[in-house]
């Protein structure tokens, strides 16, 4: 398999997860700047691997099924390391990783059936709240826990908006 840019793109994404996650445990001055830096990095990386693949007609099999995973990867493992350090709720990360599982199995059951199932408007408004919320909260800034409320809604919404978009799809036989 050949890679393209976008696909070095999205590993960045996985690759730079582990690194911001280190600093957030590491017992350093100003360890949540250089988090929050590291998973701005990562998460511009989302939008500009899709962007780069489009303009350069460069769509992989490898991106699309590793751009959604790099995603959760990136967002899961950010949000478990708040809740490990006591910054998220277990019920706010409990539904949101729920939300993401079952997408991701309805996913692969699409593909499975022939279907490539690509984010719409509002998994892209989720994911987008979702990122800021993490940010505001890794740097603790004032607001952080409504724009968390508001990325839970954007999750639960975005999950009932793909359940009824594909149902056919995914639940026939």
């Amino acid at each position: 398999m050949k890679f393209k840019l976008a696909d070095y793109l999205t590993l960045l994404r996985i690759v730079l997860t582990p690194i911001c996650l280190l600093f957030l445990f590491l017992p350093v001055a100003h360890k949540e700047l250089f988090a929050a830096g590291i998973f701005i990095v990562a998460a511009l990386t989302d939008g500009l691997d899709g962007y780069v693949a489009r303009v350069r007609k460069e769509t992989t099999s490898f991106g699309k099924s590793f751009d959604p995973l790099a995603d959760k990867i990136l967002i899961g493992s950010a949000l478990y390391s708040l809740f490990m350090l006591g910054k998220v709720s277990g019920w706010v990360l409990t539904i949101i990783l729920g939300r993401e599982i079952l997408i991701t199995i309805l996913r692969a059951l699409a593909k499975r059936k022939g279907f490539s199932v690509g984010a719409g408007v509002w998994g892209k408004i989720k994911t987008f709240t979702q990122i800021i919320a993490i940010i505001m909260i890794i740097l603790s800034l004032p607001g952080a826990d409504i724009l968390l409320y508001v990325a839970l809604f954007f999750t639960v919404f975005s999950g009932v908006d793909y359940l009824i978009k594909w149902r056919g799809i995914v639940f026939s036989k």
